[in-house]
Parts: structure tokens; C-alpha cells; sequence
């Protein structure tokens, strides 16, 4: 199963120059609880954008680059999304962390994503897919505050996608 755990504004954006547009401790604890001790997706610049290997988990990286190697037991690459849907098994949840475009190209087999919306525009140069709210059922919901001045509230969602009879 593949899910997306993504942090958006609400123009959609998710990052700018290869970094973040905030940080929110507890989008971070929340990221790290869901997806530790499992595999997660991302494209080779959100890799490059990682402090280092992120401890408990198994990376997989999609990039075009043929000659990008990471000599790490820890770390798979792949070139193409066939190649990803080939080698992932469906007994097994797998998580996409990023960027815009490895979004953009694996929301079509996305089943659920862990969704944080942070209720603010931002300037940014990297966006996540407009959704089609209508697709999805929405399995969890809690909202608050980023910051103690109360002036930027967020909303975590679980989203499961509605599946069709075409679909299955």
C-alpha cells in the first residue's frame, strides 16, 4: 500500500530552495511516530535535503540520474516508477515523503495520505498536487495551534481514498 505523509499550506505548498516552509515540532514527531520502522519514498533531492539517513526506517529514492549511488545498505535506488511498482509488495504499507514531483507521479496509486495543513500561504517553489476532496474519505481529523501566539493553526487528516468499483 502506498501512503503520502505530507505538510501543505493552503495554496498547496510544501517547500522552497529545497527546504521546508516551517518547522512544527509536532508535525515532526508526527512524521517520525508514523513512519518509523518502515520504508519510505522520496525523489534524490529530497534525499540530498536530509540531514543523514533518517534512523529506522529503509529509504527508497526514485531518480532519473542513472550515475547517483548511495553505498548504504539502507538506502535502494530506482530510475523509473515501473520500477518502484515492481519491486513493492502489497502486503506492505510504504511511505512517500517527497518531493513535488515524485507526489505528482505516484498520486495515482496513493490509497491514504497523512495530511498536515497549515493554514497560511506561503512563497514556495515546490507544491503538492491539487487533491480532488471527493476521492477521499476523511478517517481522522485534529486541529490546533503551530505556535503559542495562537496566529497559524494547522489540521492533521488521515485520508483514505474512496475506491470504486473501475478501480478494483
Amino acid at each position: 500500500m502506498l501512503t503520502f505523509i505530507v505538510a501543505i499550506g493552503d495554496n498547496f505548498a510544501i517547500g522552497k530552495n529545497n527546504d521546508l516552509l516551517w518547522h512544527f515540532s509536532k508535525d515532526l514527531k508526527r512524521f517520525k511516530q508514523i513512519t518509523s520502522g518502515s520504508t519510505i519514498i522520496m525523489g534524490r533531492k529530497t534525499f540530498e535535503s536530509l540531514p543523514s539517513i533518517l534512523p529506522s526506517r529503509h529509504h527508497i529514492v526514485i531518480t532519473k540520474n542513472k550515475d547517483f549511488v548511495i553505498n548504504d545498505e539502507r538506502v535502494t535506488i530506482f530510475n523509473s516508477k515501473e520500477e518502484l511498482l515492481a519491486f513493492m509488495k502489497d502486503s506492505e504499507e510504504y511511505f512517500v515523503i517527497g518531493g513535488g514531483a515524485i507526489y505528482k507521479l505516484l498520486l495515482p496509486y496513493c490509497s491514504k495520505i497523512h495530511l498536515t495543513k497549515v493554514h497560511k500561504e506561503y512563497n514556495a517553489d515546490i507544491f503538492f498536487p491539487k487533491l480532488d476532496y471527493s476521492e477521499w474519505n476523511c478517517r481522522e481529523e485534529e486541529t490546533g495551534f503551530i505556535n503559542d501566539d495562537k496566529t497559524t493553526s494547522y489540521t492533521f487528516l488521515t485520508l483514505e481514498r474512496i475506491i470504486n468499483e473501475k478501480q478494483k
